[in-house]
Protein backbone atom coordinates (compact mmCIF):
# COMPACT_ATOMS: atom_id res chain seq x y z
CA UNK A 1 0.00 0.00 0.00
CA UNK A 2 1.33 3.41 -0.99
CA UNK A 3 -0.05 5.71 1.70
CA UNK A 4 1.79 8.68 0.20
CA UNK A 5 -0.19 8.22 -3.03
CA UNK A 6 -3.44 7.81 -1.08
CA UNK A 7 -2.93 11.07 0.83
CA UNK A 8 -1.92 12.86 -2.38
CA UNK A 9 -5.10 11.62 -4.09
CA UNK A 10 -7.21 13.57 -1.57
CA UNK A 11 -6.35 16.68 -3.57
CA UNK A 12 -8.41 15.25 -6.42
CA UNK A 13 -12.00 16.54 -6.25
CA UNK A 14 -13.58 13.29 -7.45
CA UNK A 15 -11.63 11.21 -4.92
CA UNK A 16 -12.45 13.61 -2.09
CA UNK A 17 -16.13 13.62 -3.12
CA UNK A 18 -16.27 9.81 -3.02
CA UNK A 19 -14.66 9.66 0.43
CA UNK A 20 -17.02 12.31 1.82
CA UNK A 21 -20.08 10.55 0.36
CA UNK A 22 -19.07 7.24 1.99
CA UNK A 23 -18.44 8.97 5.34
CA UNK A 24 -21.78 10.76 5.04
CA UNK A 25 -23.62 7.49 4.32
CA UNK A 26 -22.04 5.88 7.38
CA UNK A 27 -23.13 8.87 9.51
CA UNK A 28 -26.69 8.45 8.16
CA UNK A 29 -26.54 4.76 9.04
CA UNK A 30 -25.44 5.52 12.61
CA UNK A 31 -28.26 8.07 12.92
CA UNK A 32 -30.83 5.48 11.79
CA UNK A 33 -29.45 3.00 14.35
CA UNK A 34 -30.81 5.22 17.14
CA UNK A 35 -34.38 5.63 15.82
CA UNK A 36 -36.60 3.34 17.97
CA UNK A 37 -39.28 1.02 16.64
CA UNK A 38 -42.72 2.63 17.16
CA UNK A 39 -44.01 -0.05 19.53
CA UNK A 40 -44.83 0.32 23.22
CA UNK A 41 -42.13 1.52 25.60
CA UNK A 42 -38.66 1.18 24.00
CA UNK A 43 -36.96 0.96 27.42
CA UNK A 44 -38.99 -2.12 28.39
CA UNK A 45 -38.17 -3.86 25.12
CA UNK A 46 -34.48 -2.98 25.46
CA UNK A 47 -34.38 -4.89 28.76
CA UNK A 48 -35.98 -7.88 27.04
CA UNK A 49 -33.39 -7.66 24.27
CA UNK A 50 -30.58 -7.85 26.82
CA UNK A 51 -32.09 -11.09 28.15
CA UNK A 52 -32.53 -12.43 24.62
CA UNK A 53 -28.90 -11.73 23.71
CA UNK A 54 -27.77 -13.76 26.70
CA UNK A 55 -29.96 -16.71 25.67
CA UNK A 56 -29.59 -16.67 21.87
CA UNK A 57 -26.53 -16.27 19.69
CA UNK A 58 -28.78 -14.98 16.92
CA UNK A 59 -29.52 -11.88 19.00
CA UNK A 60 -25.79 -11.33 19.53
CA UNK A 61 -25.17 -11.71 15.81
CA UNK A 62 -27.92 -9.24 14.97
CA UNK A 63 -26.52 -6.78 17.48
CA UNK A 64 -23.04 -7.18 15.96
CA UNK A 65 -24.02 -6.49 12.35
CA UNK A 66 -26.57 -3.79 13.25
CA UNK A 67 -24.02 -1.76 15.19
CA UNK A 68 -25.93 -1.99 18.45
CA UNK A 69 -29.24 -1.29 16.70
CA UNK A 70 -30.68 -4.47 18.19
CA UNK A 71 -30.00 -3.45 21.80
CA UNK A 72 -31.33 0.04 21.02
CA UNK A 73 -34.63 -1.48 19.79
CA UNK A 74 -33.93 0.46 16.59
CA UNK A 75 -35.60 0.22 13.19
CA UNK A 76 -32.31 -1.40 12.12
CA UNK A 77 -32.90 -4.32 14.49
CA UNK A 78 -32.73 -6.97 11.77
CA UNK A 79 -29.88 -5.13 10.02
CA UNK A 80 -28.70 -6.64 6.75
CA UNK A 81 -29.10 -10.26 7.87
CA UNK A 82 -32.10 -10.74 5.48
CA UNK A 83 -29.89 -9.65 2.59
CA UNK A 84 -27.10 -11.98 3.74
CA UNK A 85 -29.54 -14.89 3.99
CA UNK A 86 -30.99 -14.05 0.56
CA UNK A 87 -27.46 -14.00 -0.89
CA UNK A 88 -26.77 -17.48 0.50
CA UNK A 89 -30.03 -18.85 -0.90
CA UNK A 90 -29.61 -17.26 -4.36
CA UNK A 91 -26.00 -18.42 -4.70
CA UNK A 92 -26.93 -21.97 -3.68
CA UNK A 93 -29.78 -22.00 -6.21
CA UNK A 94 -27.49 -20.53 -8.88
CA UNK A 95 -24.98 -23.34 -8.43
CA UNK A 96 -27.75 -25.96 -8.40
CA UNK A 97 -29.55 -24.81 -11.58
CA UNK A 98 -27.31 -24.80 -14.70
CA UNK A 99 -29.44 -22.19 -16.49
CA UNK A 100 -29.01 -19.74 -13.62
CA UNK A 101 -25.29 -20.49 -13.52
CA UNK A 102 -25.06 -19.59 -17.20
CA UNK A 103 -26.95 -16.38 -16.46
CA UNK A 104 -24.48 -15.47 -13.69
CA UNK A 105 -21.65 -15.82 -16.23
CA UNK A 106 -23.48 -13.69 -18.81
CA UNK A 107 -21.51 -10.54 -18.04
CA UNK A 108 -22.87 -7.50 -16.25
CA UNK A 109 -26.47 -8.09 -17.40
CA UNK A 110 -26.69 -11.52 -15.78
CA UNK A 111 -25.11 -10.34 -12.53
CA UNK A 112 -27.57 -7.44 -12.33
CA UNK A 113 -30.53 -9.81 -12.70
CA UNK A 114 -29.23 -12.09 -9.94
CA UNK A 115 -28.57 -9.06 -7.71
CA UNK A 116 -32.13 -7.89 -8.33
CA UNK A 117 -33.52 -11.31 -7.37
CA UNK A 118 -31.44 -11.19 -4.20
CA UNK A 119 -32.94 -7.82 -3.25
CA UNK A 120 -36.48 -9.07 -3.95
CA UNK A 121 -35.95 -12.20 -1.83
CA UNK A 122 -34.54 -10.08 1.01
CA UNK A 123 -37.92 -8.30 1.43
CA UNK A 124 -40.05 -11.33 2.54
CA UNK A 125 -37.14 -12.57 4.65
CA UNK A 126 -37.01 -9.18 6.39
CA UNK A 127 -40.77 -9.32 7.00
CA UNK A 128 -40.59 -12.81 8.52
CA UNK A 129 -37.57 -11.92 10.64
CA UNK A 130 -39.16 -8.67 11.84
CA UNK A 131 -42.38 -10.42 12.88
CA UNK A 132 -40.43 -13.19 14.64
CA UNK A 133 -38.19 -10.71 16.47
CA UNK A 134 -41.08 -8.57 17.74
CA UNK A 135 -43.12 -11.64 18.70
CA UNK A 136 -40.23 -13.14 20.69
CA UNK A 137 -39.46 -9.82 22.38
CA UNK A 138 -43.13 -9.23 23.27
CA UNK A 139 -43.55 -12.71 24.77
CA UNK A 140 -40.23 -12.31 26.63
CA UNK A 141 -41.42 -9.03 28.14
CA UNK A 142 -44.72 -10.61 29.22
CA UNK A 143 -42.91 -13.58 30.79
CA UNK A 144 -40.42 -11.43 32.73
CA UNK A 145 -42.61 -8.44 33.62
CA UNK A 146 -45.99 -9.26 35.12
CA UNK A 147 -46.80 -5.55 35.45
CA UNK A 148 -46.53 -5.07 31.68
CA UNK A 149 -50.08 -4.46 30.40
CA UNK A 150 -49.40 -3.14 26.90
CA UNK A 151 -51.10 -5.16 24.15
CA UNK A 152 -50.11 -4.18 20.58
CA UNK A 153 -52.96 -3.74 18.12
CA UNK A 154 -52.94 -4.80 14.48
CA UNK A 155 -51.99 -1.25 13.54
CA UNK A 156 -49.06 -1.34 15.98
CA UNK A 157 -47.85 -4.62 14.49
CA UNK A 158 -48.16 -3.29 10.93
CA UNK A 159 -46.41 -0.03 11.74
CA UNK A 160 -43.53 -1.63 13.64
CA UNK A 161 -42.92 -4.39 11.08
CA UNK A 162 -43.06 -1.84 8.24
CA UNK A 163 -40.54 0.37 10.03
CA UNK A 164 -38.14 -2.54 10.60
CA UNK A 165 -38.40 -3.81 7.02
CA UNK A 166 -37.91 -0.27 5.71
CA UNK A 167 -34.84 0.10 7.94
CA UNK A 168 -33.36 -3.13 6.60
CA UNK A 169 -34.00 -2.11 2.98
CA UNK A 170 -32.55 1.38 3.55
CA UNK A 171 -29.45 -0.24 5.04
CA UNK A 172 -29.13 -2.49 1.99
CA UNK A 173 -29.51 0.57 -0.27
CA UNK A 174 -26.83 2.48 1.65
CA UNK A 175 -24.50 -0.48 1.18
CA UNK A 176 -25.06 -0.45 -2.59
CA UNK A 177 -24.43 3.30 -2.73
CA UNK A 178 -21.08 2.78 -0.98
CA UNK A 179 -20.21 0.05 -3.51
CA UNK A 180 -21.03 2.40 -6.40
CA UNK A 181 -18.52 4.93 -5.07
CA UNK A 182 -15.76 2.36 -5.58
CA UNK A 183 -14.51 2.46 -1.98
CA UNK A 184 -14.97 -1.22 -1.15
CA UNK A 185 -17.89 -3.58 -0.84
CA UNK A 186 -20.77 -1.60 0.65
CA UNK A 187 -22.36 -4.41 2.67
CA UNK A 188 -19.01 -5.38 4.20
CA UNK A 189 -18.28 -1.71 4.94
CA UNK A 190 -21.61 -1.40 6.76
CA UNK A 191 -20.72 -4.44 8.88
CA UNK A 192 -17.27 -2.93 9.53
CA UNK A 193 -18.84 0.33 10.69
CA UNK A 194 -21.26 -1.66 12.87
CA UNK A 195 -18.45 -3.44 14.69
CA UNK A 196 -16.26 -0.34 15.09
CA UNK A 197 -19.23 1.63 16.45
CA UNK A 198 -19.21 -0.65 19.52
CA UNK A 199 -15.49 -0.14 20.12
CA UNK A 200 -15.85 3.05 22.26
CA UNK A 201 -18.21 1.25 24.66
CA UNK A 202 -15.77 -1.68 24.95
CA UNK A 203 -12.83 0.66 25.58
CA UNK A 204 -14.85 2.57 28.17
CA UNK A 205 -15.67 -0.65 30.04
CA UNK A 206 -12.05 -1.77 29.93
CA UNK A 207 -10.92 1.67 31.12
CA UNK A 208 -13.35 1.61 34.05
CA UNK A 209 -12.08 -1.85 35.02
CA UNK A 210 -8.45 -0.79 34.62
CA UNK A 211 -8.69 2.33 36.80
CA UNK A 212 -10.78 0.70 39.53
CA UNK A 213 -8.27 0.72 42.39
CA UNK A 214 -10.68 -0.37 45.13
CA UNK A 215 -8.77 -3.68 45.40
CA UNK A 216 -5.35 -2.03 45.34
CA UNK A 217 -2.95 -0.44 42.83
CA UNK A 218 -0.10 -1.73 40.69
CA UNK A 219 3.33 -1.57 42.31
CA UNK A 220 6.40 -1.36 40.07
CA UNK A 221 9.46 -2.85 41.80
CA UNK A 222 8.23 -1.45 45.11
CA UNK A 223 9.16 2.17 44.37
CA UNK A 224 6.28 3.36 42.14
CA UNK A 225 2.54 2.77 42.46
CA UNK A 226 0.41 3.20 39.35
CA UNK A 227 -3.29 4.08 39.89
CA UNK A 228 -4.51 1.00 38.02
CA UNK A 229 -6.01 -2.34 39.00
CA UNK A 230 -3.10 -4.85 38.93
CA UNK A 231 -5.16 -7.86 37.83
CA UNK A 232 -7.00 -5.87 35.14
CA UNK A 233 -3.69 -4.38 33.95
CA UNK A 234 -2.05 -7.74 33.26
CA UNK A 235 -5.20 -9.18 31.70
CA UNK A 236 -5.62 -6.19 29.36
CA UNK A 237 -1.90 -6.19 28.52
CA UNK A 238 -1.97 -9.89 27.66
CA UNK A 239 -5.18 -9.46 25.68
CA UNK A 240 -3.70 -6.51 23.74
CA UNK A 241 -0.56 -8.48 22.85
CA UNK A 242 -2.71 -11.42 21.72
CA UNK A 243 -4.87 -9.13 19.55
CA UNK A 244 -1.77 -7.60 17.89
CA UNK A 245 -0.37 -11.08 17.13
CA UNK A 246 -3.71 -12.29 15.73
CA UNK A 247 -4.07 -9.15 13.57
CA UNK A 248 -0.54 -9.70 12.22
CA UNK A 249 -1.33 -13.32 11.34
CA UNK A 250 -4.66 -12.29 9.78
CA UNK A 251 -2.95 -9.72 7.56
CA UNK A 252 -0.30 -12.23 6.46
CA UNK A 253 -2.81 -14.96 5.68
CA UNK A 254 -5.21 -12.55 3.97
CA UNK A 255 -2.45 -11.16 1.71
CA UNK A 256 -0.85 -14.55 0.92
CA UNK A 257 -1.18 -15.66 -2.69
CA UNK A 258 0.20 -18.13 -5.22
CA UNK A 259 1.59 -16.45 -8.33
CA UNK A 260 1.32 -18.38 -11.60
CA UNK A 261 3.41 -17.15 -14.54
CA UNK A 262 1.48 -16.67 -17.78
CA UNK A 263 3.26 -16.69 -21.18
CA UNK A 264 1.82 -15.03 -24.28
CA UNK A 265 2.62 -16.67 -27.60
CA UNK A 266 4.74 -14.66 -30.00
CA UNK A 267 2.94 -13.76 -33.21
CA UNK A 268 4.41 -12.18 -36.36
CA UNK A 269 2.23 -9.94 -38.49
CA UNK A 270 4.12 -8.50 -41.47
CA UNK A 271 7.28 -6.91 -40.16
CA UNK A 272 5.94 -6.60 -36.60
CA UNK A 273 6.07 -9.14 -33.78
CA UNK A 274 3.46 -9.27 -31.03
CA UNK A 275 3.33 -11.18 -27.77
CA UNK A 276 6.24 -13.14 -26.39
CA UNK A 277 5.80 -11.51 -22.99
CA UNK A 278 5.15 -12.78 -19.49
CA UNK A 279 2.41 -11.90 -17.03
CA UNK A 280 1.17 -13.28 -13.73
CA UNK A 281 -2.07 -14.79 -12.48
CA UNK A 282 -2.31 -14.32 -8.67
CA UNK A 283 -4.40 -16.86 -6.76
CA UNK A 284 -5.17 -15.73 -3.22
CA UNK A 285 -4.88 -18.16 -0.34
CA UNK A 286 -8.25 -17.02 1.02
CA UNK A 287 -10.04 -15.65 -2.03
CA UNK A 288 -13.44 -15.72 -0.29
CA UNK A 289 -12.28 -13.19 2.33
CA UNK A 290 -14.59 -12.77 5.29
CA UNK A 291 -17.75 -13.91 3.47
CA UNK A 292 -17.58 -17.55 4.76
CA UNK A 293 -17.43 -16.34 8.37
CA UNK A 294 -20.44 -14.02 7.91
CA UNK A 295 -22.40 -16.73 6.10
CA UNK A 296 -21.52 -19.39 8.69
CA UNK A 297 -22.48 -17.15 11.61
CA UNK A 298 -25.80 -16.17 10.00
CA UNK A 299 -26.61 -19.73 8.95
CA UNK A 300 -25.72 -21.23 12.35
CA UNK A 301 -27.73 -18.60 14.22
CA UNK A 302 -31.04 -19.59 12.61
CA UNK A 303 -31.58 -22.88 14.55
CA UNK A 304 -31.25 -21.00 17.86
CA UNK A 305 -33.80 -18.44 16.65
CA UNK A 306 -36.23 -21.21 15.68
CA UNK A 307 -35.70 -22.88 19.05
CA UNK A 308 -36.28 -19.59 20.87
CA UNK A 309 -39.46 -19.02 18.85
CA UNK A 310 -40.77 -22.52 19.66
CA UNK A 311 -40.05 -22.02 23.36
CA UNK A 312 -41.75 -18.64 23.30
CA UNK A 313 -44.90 -20.21 21.87
CA UNK A 314 -44.70 -23.25 24.16
CA UNK A 315 -42.21 -23.12 27.09
CA UNK A 316 -42.41 -26.93 27.43
CA UNK A 317 -41.36 -27.57 23.83
CA UNK A 318 -38.45 -30.04 24.13
CA UNK A 319 -37.37 -29.70 20.49
CA UNK A 320 -37.01 -25.93 20.86
CA UNK A 321 -34.99 -26.38 24.05
CA UNK A 322 -32.69 -28.84 22.25
CA UNK A 323 -32.09 -26.39 19.39
CA UNK A 324 -31.27 -23.58 21.83
CA UNK A 325 -28.89 -25.80 23.83
CA UNK A 326 -27.06 -27.13 20.77
CA UNK A 327 -26.81 -23.96 18.67
CA UNK A 328 -26.19 -21.26 21.27
CA UNK A 329 -22.58 -20.12 21.31
CA UNK A 330 -20.93 -20.79 24.69
CA UNK A 331 -20.10 -17.48 26.36
CA UNK A 332 -19.45 -15.93 29.75
CA UNK A 333 -23.12 -14.86 29.93
CA UNK A 334 -24.69 -18.29 29.46
CA UNK A 335 -22.00 -20.72 30.60
CA UNK A 336 -23.07 -20.89 34.27
CA UNK A 337 -26.73 -21.59 33.37
CA UNK A 338 -26.17 -23.92 30.42
CA UNK A 339 -23.30 -25.91 31.94
CA UNK A 340 -23.75 -25.90 35.74
CA UNK A 341 -21.79 -29.15 36.00
CA UNK A 342 -18.90 -27.98 33.82
CA UNK A 343 -18.08 -28.71 30.19
CA UNK A 344 -20.10 -31.47 28.54
CA UNK A 345 -20.19 -32.84 24.98
CA UNK A 346 -22.90 -30.28 24.12
CA UNK A 347 -20.37 -27.46 24.57
CA UNK A 348 -18.41 -28.67 21.52
CA UNK A 349 -21.37 -28.90 19.11
CA UNK A 350 -21.54 -25.20 18.22
CA UNK A 351 -17.75 -24.71 17.70
CA UNK A 352 -17.48 -27.93 15.65
CA UNK A 353 -20.42 -27.08 13.36
CA UNK A 354 -19.16 -23.48 13.08
CA UNK A 355 -15.70 -24.70 11.98
CA UNK A 356 -17.25 -27.10 9.44
CA UNK A 357 -19.51 -24.38 7.97
CA UNK A 358 -16.61 -21.92 7.63
CA UNK A 359 -14.60 -24.55 5.71
CA UNK A 360 -17.55 -25.51 3.48
CA UNK A 361 -18.52 -21.92 2.71
CA UNK A 362 -14.88 -21.13 1.90
CA UNK A 363 -14.83 -23.88 -0.73
CA UNK A 364 -18.27 -22.88 -2.00
CA UNK A 365 -17.58 -19.16 -2.34
CA UNK A 366 -14.13 -19.72 -3.85
CA UNK A 367 -15.71 -21.90 -6.54
CA UNK A 368 -17.93 -18.93 -7.43
CA UNK A 369 -15.01 -16.47 -7.58
CA UNK A 370 -12.65 -18.76 -9.51
CA UNK A 371 -14.34 -20.42 -12.50
CA UNK A 372 -11.40 -22.42 -13.81
CA UNK A 373 -13.06 -23.27 -17.13
CA UNK A 374 -13.78 -19.61 -17.81
CA UNK A 375 -10.24 -18.56 -16.83
CA UNK A 376 -8.69 -21.24 -19.07
CA UNK A 377 -10.96 -20.27 -21.97
CA UNK A 378 -10.03 -16.58 -21.65
CA UNK A 379 -6.31 -17.42 -21.54
CA UNK A 380 -6.64 -19.54 -24.68
CA UNK A 381 -8.50 -16.77 -26.54
CA UNK A 382 -5.72 -14.32 -25.64
CA UNK A 383 -3.01 -16.68 -26.86
CA UNK A 384 -1.72 -17.18 -23.32
CA UNK A 385 -0.60 -20.39 -21.66
CA UNK A 386 1.01 -21.74 -18.49
CA UNK A 387 4.45 -23.21 -19.11
CA UNK A 388 4.30 -27.00 -19.25
CA UNK A 389 0.49 -27.08 -19.37
CA UNK A 390 -1.56 -27.44 -22.55
CA UNK A 391 -4.19 -24.72 -23.15
CA UNK A 392 -7.87 -25.49 -22.67
CA UNK A 393 -9.02 -28.42 -20.56
CA UNK A 394 -5.57 -29.21 -19.13
CA UNK A 395 -5.15 -25.61 -18.00
CA UNK A 396 -8.56 -25.69 -16.28
CA UNK A 397 -7.59 -28.94 -14.51
CA UNK A 398 -4.24 -27.49 -13.45
CA UNK A 399 -5.88 -24.35 -12.07
CA UNK A 400 -8.56 -26.40 -10.32
CA UNK A 401 -5.92 -28.61 -8.67
CA UNK A 402 -3.89 -25.58 -7.57
CA UNK A 403 -6.93 -23.75 -6.20
CA UNK A 404 -8.08 -26.84 -4.30
CA UNK A 405 -4.67 -27.17 -2.64
CA UNK A 406 -4.72 -23.49 -1.68
CA UNK A 407 -8.31 -23.86 -0.49
CA UNK A 408 -7.41 -26.74 1.79
CA UNK A 409 -4.88 -24.69 3.72
CA UNK A 410 -6.89 -21.44 3.40
CA UNK A 411 -10.18 -22.94 4.60
CA UNK A 412 -8.52 -24.70 7.54
CA UNK A 413 -6.65 -21.50 8.45
CA UNK A 414 -9.85 -19.45 8.31
CA UNK A 415 -11.67 -22.07 10.37
CA UNK A 416 -8.91 -22.14 13.01
CA UNK A 417 -8.88 -18.34 13.20
CA UNK A 418 -12.64 -18.42 13.73
CA UNK A 419 -12.05 -21.04 16.45
CA UNK A 420 -9.52 -18.92 18.39
CA UNK A 421 -12.17 -17.34 20.67
CA UNK A 422 -13.57 -20.77 21.55
CA UNK A 423 -10.06 -22.08 22.23
CA UNK A 424 -9.48 -19.05 24.47
CA UNK A 425 -12.76 -19.76 26.26
CA UNK A 426 -11.75 -23.38 26.82
CA UNK A 427 -8.40 -22.32 28.33
CA UNK A 428 -10.08 -19.80 30.63
CA UNK A 429 -12.63 -22.41 31.73
CA UNK A 430 -9.78 -24.70 32.78
CA UNK A 431 -7.92 -21.86 34.55
CA UNK A 432 -10.77 -19.93 36.15
CA UNK A 433 -13.91 -22.00 35.68
CA UNK A 434 -15.51 -19.40 33.39
CA UNK A 435 -14.96 -18.53 29.71
CA UNK A 436 -13.71 -15.13 28.62
CA UNK A 437 -16.69 -14.76 26.24
CA UNK A 438 -14.96 -13.52 23.08
CA UNK A 439 -16.86 -15.62 20.51
CA UNK A 440 -18.37 -12.74 18.57
CA UNK A 441 -15.41 -10.46 19.30
CA UNK A 442 -13.16 -12.92 17.45
CA UNK A 443 -15.54 -12.96 14.49
CA UNK A 444 -15.67 -9.17 14.61
CA UNK A 445 -11.88 -8.91 14.60
CA UNK A 446 -11.66 -11.18 11.58
CA UNK A 447 -14.28 -9.10 9.74
CA UNK A 448 -12.58 -5.80 10.64
CA UNK A 449 -9.13 -6.87 9.41
CA UNK A 450 -10.33 -8.48 6.17
CA UNK A 451 -12.75 -5.72 5.18
CA UNK A 452 -10.30 -2.95 6.13
CA UNK A 453 -7.59 -4.49 3.94
CA UNK A 454 -9.96 -4.92 1.01
CA UNK A 455 -11.26 -1.35 1.28
CA UNK A 456 -7.72 0.00 1.62
CA UNK A 457 -6.72 -1.95 -1.49
CA UNK A 458 -9.56 -0.41 -3.51
CA UNK A 459 -8.78 3.08 -2.21
CA UNK A 460 -5.14 2.55 -3.19
CA UNK A 461 -6.16 1.43 -6.71
CA UNK A 462 -8.36 4.48 -7.23
CA UNK A 463 -5.64 6.74 -5.80
CA UNK A 464 -3.20 5.39 -8.40
CA UNK A 465 -5.77 6.15 -11.12
CA UNK A 466 -6.37 9.76 -10.10
CA UNK A 467 -2.64 10.50 -9.56
CA UNK A 468 -1.44 8.68 -12.68
CA UNK A 469 -0.67 11.85 -14.64
CA UNK A 470 1.74 13.00 -11.94
CA UNK A 471 3.95 9.96 -12.48
CA UNK A 472 4.23 10.26 -16.26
Amino acid sequence: MNFKTIFKSFKNKDMLRRILIVVGLIVVYRFLAHIPVPLGEPTTFQEAIQNLIQKSDFGSFLNLISGGGFTQFSILMVGISPYITASIVVQLITKAIPRLEELSQDGETGRRKISQWTRILAVPLAIVQSIASIFILYRTVIASNTAFTYTPTSTDWLLSVTAMVAGSMILMWLGELITEQGIGNGISTIILASILSQLPQTLTSMGALLFDTSAGSLSLFGWLNLPVNPIAFWIILGFTIAVVIVIYLLVKINEAQRVITIHYAKRVHGNSAYGGIKSILPLKLIAAGVVPVIFATAFLSLPALIGQLLQTINPDNSFGATLVNLFTAPSANNFATMYPNGITATWFVYPAVYFLLVVLFTYFYTSIIYNTNEIADNLQKQGAFIEGVRPGLRTAEYLGHTINRLNLFGALSLGLIAMLPFITDYVFIILSGMPLGLSLSGTGLLIVVTVALENLRQVNSRALMVTYDEYK
